[in-house]
C-alpha cells in the first residue's frame, strides 16, 4: 500500500509539474515570414527648375521714414473693404509691423496684375505709416515679387 499510496504522490506531482511549466499560448503569434517581391528602384522626381529670387526693392534717399522689407506671403487681402482698390499682404519676414511680420500696402497703381501668391517672396520699400486697426504698415512705393 505504501508503494501505491507512493506512486501516485509521484505521479500526482509530475502532473503538477507538467501543469506549472506548460508553456503559454503566444496571444500574438508571429505570423509566417511571406515571400516579398525584391523593390524596384523608383525613379527620382524630377525636379523643378530653380526659383528666381526676388529682386529686393530699394528706398529713395530722398524718402524719409522709408523702410523694405522681404519675406514669404502669408496673407494677401485681394478685395479692399474701403474700396479704394489696393492690395494688403502680410509677410514673414521685417520687423515693420511685430518681429517677423510686415504688413504691405499695395496701392491700385502699383498693385499688379497678379498677385502674390502665400508663399512668393515679396520684397517692398516705402514709408511706414499707421493702418487701419493701429498696425505699422509699409505704404509701398516699389515692389517685387516672385514670378512662378
Amino acid at each position: 500500500m505504501r508503494v501505491l499510496a507512493a506512486f501516485t504522490l509521484v505521479a500526482a506531482a509530475i502532473v503538477a509539474l507538467a501543469v506549472v511549466l506548460r508553456p503559454e499560448p503566444d496571444p500574438d503569434p508571429v505570423p509566417a515570414p511571406r515571400a516579398v517581391a525584391t523593390p524596384t528602384a523608383i525613379p527620382a522626381p524630377e525636379s523643378s527648375p530653380p526659383q528666381r529670387p526676388v529682386l529686393r526693392a530699394r528706398c529713395p534717399a530722398d524718402l524719409a521714414g522709408c523702410r523694405v522689407a522681404t519675406g514669404r506671403v502669408i496673407y494677401v487681402e485681394a478685395v479692399d473693404p474701403d474700396g479704394d482698390g489696393d492690395a494688403h499682404y502680410v509677410l514673414a519676414g521685417g520687423r515693420v509691423t511685430a518681429p517677423g511680420l510686415t504688413v504691405i500696402d499695395v496701392e491700385r497703381e502699383l498693385r499688379p496684375r497678379r498677385l502674390p501668391r502665400a508663399g512668393e517672396l515679396v520684397s517692398a520699400a516705402g514709408p511706414v505709416f499707421g493702418g487701419s486697426h493701429g498696425q505699422r504698415q509699409i505704404q509701398a512705393t516699389e515692389l517685387h515679387y516672385q514670378r512662378r
